[in-house]
């Protein structure tokens, strides 16, 4: 097998998804929390298929996200030959984008592969990851 290269570290961090939909919040100071059990996307290396089950958990200010489109871009990922760190990340900053939340979370939890299982958690504001390739 190939060593990881370049374009397998930036694979799928730039693909275009479906739009994050939000609708306007009525209440303060509340947590949505979103699980997502079915995940799925691709290894870009590998092309074996990758599975885990995502939460979402945020503060909303003034937009909540819209579940149905939440969930067509969450379905986006099936195909797309992405790392499940990158996917965390990505999502991460889509949610912040759309939403423009107090706080975000996401936690994709993946099934394990030869005999490693991965939990990876990224936070908003906070330790949030940057994506060194949308700076090139």
């Amino acid at each position: 097998m190939p060593d990881n290269t370049t374009e397998h570290a930036r694979a799928g961090i730039n693909a275009k998804l479906p739009a994050l939909q939000t609708w306007p919040n009525q209440f303060q100071k509340y947590v949505i929390t979103t699980r997502f059990p079915e995940y799925s996307s691709v290894c870009p290396k590998t092309g074996m298929p990758d599975y885990g089950t995502l939460t979402i958990q945020y503060m909303p200010r003034k937009e909540c996200l819209e579940l149905k489109a939440l969930k067509m871009y969450l379905l986006a990922y099936r195909n797309l030959g992405i790392f499940y760190e990158n996917a965390v990340n990505k999502i991460l900053q889509d949610i912040v984008a759309a939403a423009q939340p107090e706080w975000c979370v996401v936690r994709g939890e993946f099934t394990p592969r030869g005999g490693l299982t991965t939990t990876v958690f990224a936070r908003w504001p906070g330790l949030r990851a940057t994506n060194k390739a949308s700076k090139r």
